[in-house]
Parts: C-alpha cells; structure tokens; sequence
C-alpha cells in the first residue's frame, strides 16, 4: 500500500467528514515549493488549485511573506486585541481602509475567516439599520456557520438537518448568463437578463414577502465561487446599487474567494463601477500561512457599545504583519494576472469551441470556470465528465478542483509563470480531450 493511501484511510477513521472521498481526490500533500505541491509518496504535482484560492502567493508562501512570519514570532504571535492595543492590528486596518473601494471613513473587524467576516458583517447590518431580514443569491456560499448559512444557497447538503438556521434570509437567483430560471441568453441579453433579476426582487420578495424597509442588507458575491464562478453582467450590480440605494439597504460585497487579485484588480467589484458598504475578505488574506479574516465598512455603521460583537483570536499579531506584506506583494503581481488573463481565456474558447460538451467558460484574470453539459441543446449538466476529467488530470499531475454543479475552476497561484500556466493548461486540455472522445 502507498503511503498516500494509508493516510488517507487514518483520514477518514480518524476525522470529521466534510468533503472529498478517497475515490475522488486521492491527494495527501507533505509539502509546497511554489506552484508545486509534493504527496507523502514524492509525487510532484502542479496546482491549479491554490488550496481553495488561499495560497494565492505560491507555497509555503511568498518567501517575503514568509521571512516576515518568521521576524514576528519572534516579537510576539498573540497580543490581545480585545482587552489591549497593538499597534499590528491597527497598521492592518488603515491599510484595509485605504486599499478597499470607497473614500469615505471606514473601520474594520479582523476575524479568523471568511464565515466569521461574514458573521461580523450581519450584526453590523442588523445593528446599524435596525433592521431583521436579508437577501442573499442563490448559488452563493458565505460560510457554514449558522448566519453564513443561512446566506449560503450553493448545495442543499450543506444544510442538511441544520434548520434551523438563523431565519430571516430571501434569495433571489443570481444573473446566471448561462444557467437562469429565465433561459435567457444572458451574453447576448445581458440587460434583459439584469431587469429579470431586479423585477424578482421588486415584485415577489417586496411586494409578496416583506416590504423593503425591512431589509437591513444585500449579500453577494461579485463573482460566485461554489456556484460555478458565475460572472454577472456587466450592468448587474449598477442596476442593484440604484435599488439597494432608493431603500437604504446595505449592499455587503463577499470578496473571500475572489478577492486580493483574483482577478486581476484588488477586489472583484471593481469591475463592476460600485461601491459596497461593507466589504469581507479572508483566504488569501495571509498567504496561506495562518488563519484570518476581515469586515471593512463604513465607519458610520458601528457597533454601538463595546461587547456587541468581538472574538479571541482575530487579527493576531502575527496574522497582521503577515497580511500588511501580502496585500503589498498582491498589488505588485496585478499587472501579471492580467498579462496571463489572455492565456486561459484564449485557450479554454479553444477547448469551448472544439468540444460539444464543454457548455460555458467564463472568468477573469486567474479565475476561471468551464462547465461540462450532456449537450448544449439541454445544458444538462454532466458531473460524471466533469468528475473524471479532475481524476485524469490528477493522476497526470495537474491538481484542479469543482465547483457549482459540473463545473471546473482553475486557479493557479497568482505567481505562477507563464510557461507553468501553459503546462498546466496542455494537461487539462489533453484530459478533457481524452475524456470526451
């Protein structure tokens, strides 16, 4: 038996399960160097992965990261942000203030992760505009946590025997240019398809649920990740924006995935020309190398009274200075992920174009989705292909994950070279070829 397959059975004796089985990805990772990942049998492998977008900056991380890890444990890793001041948690949150979208005054809880920044943006919402009900997407994932859950609509096994969750939650489906209730073709009638969207929410959940007055804010991902990396349309969020607006709902942007240069920008929604009232970012956030999270919001939006909301162990010493050097190092590599935005779309339209079976791609910068479908007539989806084309890729030494229902996401370090994004696109491109012919 190989080492891998043993740990893989401790695994699965000895740990909760969550969510891969042995049979899907069988991949026990001892360690990273760069963009490449090594199993417990020496097997090397590229990722197109990034551990789920949080090691943007390659492994074991960016070596400035790093060094700057390694000089801060020496200072101290833990100083009590809640009870005592230190001055790392306050250098973090001027440079999130600056560098998130929006000039007015800000300020910023520093959590352990992505569900937890989602968790501190709901009690600033209800809080600040005293107000009980949300929206949220369907296709969206905020976290497991029993207020992220409630947002969260990506796949119902994620609320299994969970209800119930923290009531007071509406969706609404997400402008899906491919995929909508409406089967509108959303890449030639992206407008229609914005208009649809935005009269479902006027008409079925003001009108026939609960008046607008009564929602305190509007989650959403500027691109969904666990969807499917959805990309809306261009005008999608103006369009909310004006509606959030004309009723003083919060528009509350979850950047976790896509966010810190994703896609080629800082924060997703700067494509999209608004500007959120509450912004939530984590994964990427340190690099890989410890665990953190942040909500930035309008300064005005504060909490009332010290103990309404705080945490242990958010935005530690250590996190801080961590993260002050990796927004730095992001905002070097944008001009990169741009320059290798070209590459994969030119490549996956080959594959879109060339296979009857590969339905949609979509994305930007390093982000990227390709949905496999049974034909594109239906569109129905097909996870049998989408599944054995992650397995092929695998075992060829290209390490891809799913999201949504039959789709695949490729995301690469953002320091990936050029000549390893081609390698790593010849070898998906190969096994989508052999899997489907």
């Amino acid at each position: 038996m190989s080492k891998a397959l043993e740990w893989i059975r401790l695994h699965h004796q000895y740990l909760a399960t969550t969510t891969h089985d042995r049979e899907n990805l069988p991949l026990v990772i001892e360690r990273g160097e760069g963009v490449w990942l090594y199993d417990v049998d020496g097997r090397r492998y590229l990722d197109f992965s990034s551990s789920i977008a949080v090691n943007s900056l390659g492994y074991p991380s960016h070596p400035e990261v790093v060094k700057t890890a390694i000089e801060q444990i020496q200072l101290i890793a833990h100083a009590a942000g809640t009870d005592f001041y230190n001055p790392y948690q306050v250098r973090l949150a001027i440079k999130l203030t600056e560098e998130t979208p929006g000039t007015f005054p800000k300020k910023v809880f520093l959590a352990n992760s992505g569900t937890e920044a989602n968790e501190a943006a709901l009690k600033i919402a209800r809080t600040s505009t005293r107000r009980p009900l949300f929206i949220s997407f369907l296709g969206g994932f905020h976290g497991r946590t029993f207020g992220s859950l409630a947002l969260t609509a990506s796949k119902s096994v994620q609320k299994k025997r969970q209800f119930p969750w923290m009531p007071g939650v509406f969706y609404v489906p997400y402008p899906n240019p491919y995929r909508n209730p409406w089967h509108i073709d959303g890449y030639e009638q992206p407008g229609e398809l914005t208009n649809r969207v935005i009269e479902f929410i006027e008409e079925y959940i003001f009108d026939k649920i609960a008046p607008p007055d009564e929602f305190a804010g509007i989650f959403f991902e500027p691109i969904q990740g666990e969807g499917g990396y959805v990309v809306p349309p261009k005008n999608f969020f103006e369009e909310l924006s004006k509606l959030a607006k004309k009723h003083g709902i919060l528009l509350i942007d979850d950047e976790v995935q896509m966010g810190l240069g994703r896609t080629g920008r800082m924060w997703a929604i700067e494509y999209f020309n608004i500007v959120p009232d509450i912004l939530t970012t984590a994964k990427a956030l340190s690099g890989g190398l410890i665990p953190i999270g942040a909500a930035v919001y309008r300064a005005e939006l504060d909490f009332e009274k010290p103990g309404m909301h705080s945490n242990t162990f958010g935005g530690n010493a250590l996190a801080a200075v961590v993260a002050l050097k990796v927004i730095d190092i992001v905002k070097s590599l944008l001009p990169h992920v741009l320059e290798l935005e070209k590459l994969f779309r030119d490549e996956l339209i080959e594959l879109k174009d060339r296979f009857e079976r590969v339905g949609d791609v979509r994305g930007l910068g390093l982000a990227w989705g390709v949905e496999f479908v049974r034909d594109r007539r239906s569109k129905e989806p097909d996870i049998e292909l989408r599944d054995r084309i992650l397995r092929g890729s695998l075992s060829k030494g290209l390490v891809l994950l799913g999201c949504g229902k039959s789709v695949i996401r490729l995301i690469p370090p953002l320091v990936i070279s050029e000549e390893e994004a081609k390698q790593g696109l010849n070898i998906f491109k190969q096994v989508v070829k052999e899997s489907i012919t």
